[in-house]
């Protein structure tokens, strides 16, 4: 089954087409055309109307079944495997054809899946879950409609549900109760969480409908609104004449499974189990997709006993609800591609993402850790630099001051004598005056007798304050001052104190 016709809109829904291709599988079948005994669906349809017919229409009905219809008109008849599926002529099914309204007007053929093969008129729009993850896969309409025009009220004609393809996931929506539609059910189908499973290693939830999906409306009154205007059947079965042109057809669980005991007790064979029967899906809960389920219906034909037509001993044919055949049509297993993506992003995605993103953390802490360390490191060791650098230079800085401070008792006076030259090129000393003895006596001036006297060599000098002293400076200076003002060549010797 594909989707075709298939159309985006801007309401965050999409529309298409079923294209359903049914093929016989050889190996899962018997001979298609083995002979097969059941039950003549068109005439208990019509006899089971009988009792409701005025006498007009039920003695037309019973003359014409006696000239045009006495060799088929039995309560069962004799067809192939192919022919029960996919159709065979029958004269109550033509005449209806013809006779019958368009909008209820029966195929011209009598088969049970008639009309199921190919692209189906049914034009379904559904939620694509673009803005809201709540209603994805969900219906939106169906054929324009927003419920089904099959029953009048809510919740029977309510079409919120999926079609099965995808459902809304349960680890957004927290919700236990998934619904699913599907045409030849004529309604939706409520599915319950039962439990968590693995489908090919791939992580999925177990839904099941719920034992109140066909209970009896005295039980479920939601199921009321499925009873028309008769009397609602017993726990176990469903009214879909709507959806069957109105014939007596209802809807059960494979071999009455899960419903009223007394439906079984007409016939042999019936061995309903839960393993074979039950209608099951599982659905990967992040992503909403099916990974395995089937829907598995039967469809029964309600007779009600006729019996003032006696043609072909039908008024013998005792009411009861008879089944017909049931149906199994869901996914078992994926296809590989599919399978792959799914356990990539199920399986892997959910822990190589936290891995990469916890590797990413980590790698960054320790890439800042280690900048961290390295600029820590630079900052000490450039500061312990600097400070060594600037204790040296305060050390020399320190030994330089005390040795110009201390050098003048360190290194022996120097003493320098200046003799001007005269202006015949000789020297003229000036007596009893030397350049040594201006500064020697100047600095004798301001300091104790004691220094200097060591600064003069140790000899004995007059004191500051005494005429002598005086008298010698004054003329040393007047001796200084005409050296000064000479512009002849000055002629340096020097003497060592």
């Amino acid at each position: 089954m594909e989707k075709v016709n298939i159309q985006f809109h801007d309401n965050d829904t999409v529309t298409y087409q079923h294209n359903k291709i049914l093929r016989f599988a050889p190996e899962l079948s018997v001979d298609k055309n083995q002979m097969l005994t059941v039950p003549n669906i068109p005439l208990l349809t019509v006899t089971s109307f009988s009792p409701n017919l005025g006498s007009f229409w039920f003695n037309l009905l019973v003359t014409g079944l006696d000239w045009t219809y006495k060799d088929r008109a039995k309560p069962f008849v004799q067809i192939t495997a192919q022919e029960l599926v996919f159709g065979y002529n029958d004269p109550l099914v033509s005449l209806a054809h013809v006779f019958y309204p368009k909008g209820k007007r029966p195929n011209s053929q009598m088969g049970l899946l008639l009309a199921r093969n190919g692209t189906l008129d049914e034009v379904s729009t559904v939620y694509t879950g673009l803005r809201s993850m709540e209603r994805f896969g969900y219906i939106d309409k169906i054929n324009g409609l927003d419920h089904l025009p099959h029953w009048k009220t809510s919740p029977c004609n309510d079409i919120r549900a999926s079609e099965g393809s995808f459902f809304p996931p349960r680890d957004i929506t927290k919700s236990d109760i998934v619904h699913l539609y599907d045409k030849d059910l004529c309604r939706i189908m409520p599915l319950k969480y039962r439990k968590q499973v693995y489908k090919d290693s791939i992580k999925a939830d177990l839904y099941t409908p719920p034992s109140s999906t066909f209970e009896n409306a005295d039980t479920n009154p939601d199921n009321k609104c499925y009873c028309l205007n008769e009397a609602c059947p017993p726990r176990g079965l469903q009214n879909i004449s709507p959806c069957q042109y109105n014939a007596p057809v209802y809807l059960s669980f494979p071999h009455f499974y899960d419903a009223e005991p007394s439906l079984l007790e007409p016939f042999e064979g019936l061995n309903p189990t839960k393993e074979k029967h039950e209608t099951y899906f599982m659905i990967q809960p992040t992503l909403g997709v099916p990974v395995e389920g089937f829907v598995r219906v039967q469809l029964n034909l309600k007779v009600d006993r006729a019996p003032n037509i006696g043609t072909n001993n039908i008024n013998k044919f005792p009411s009861m609800v008879f089944p017909i055949m049931w149906v199994e049509e869901g996914i078992q297993e994926l296809t590989p591609s599919i399978w792959r993506w799914l356990f990539l992003a199920t399986a892997v995605g959910p822990v190589l993402c936290p891995l990469t993103q916890y590797s990413m953390i980590i790698g960054g802490l320790l890439t800042l850790m280690y900048i961290f360390i390295k600029a820590y490191k630079s900052f000490v060791f450039t500061r312990n630099s600097i400070e060594i650098v600037e204790l040296g230079r305060e050390t020399l800085r320190r030994g330089s001051h005390l040795i110009i401070n201390s050098s003048h008792l360190l290194i022996p006076l120097r003493e320098t004598s200046y003799h001007i030259l005269s202006e015949s090129g000789g020297s003229t000393p000036s007596p009893g005056c030397h350049m040594s003895d201006v500064f020697t006596k100047k600095f004798s001036v301001n300091h104790s007798n004691e220094d200097a006297s060591f600064l003069s060599g140790g000899s004995s000098s007059p004191r500051a304050d005494s005429p002598d002293t005086e008298d010698s400076m004054i003329d040393c200076k007047n001796s200084f001052a005409a050296f000064k003002s000479k512009t002849s060549i000055l002629n340096f010797d020097e003497d060592s104190s």
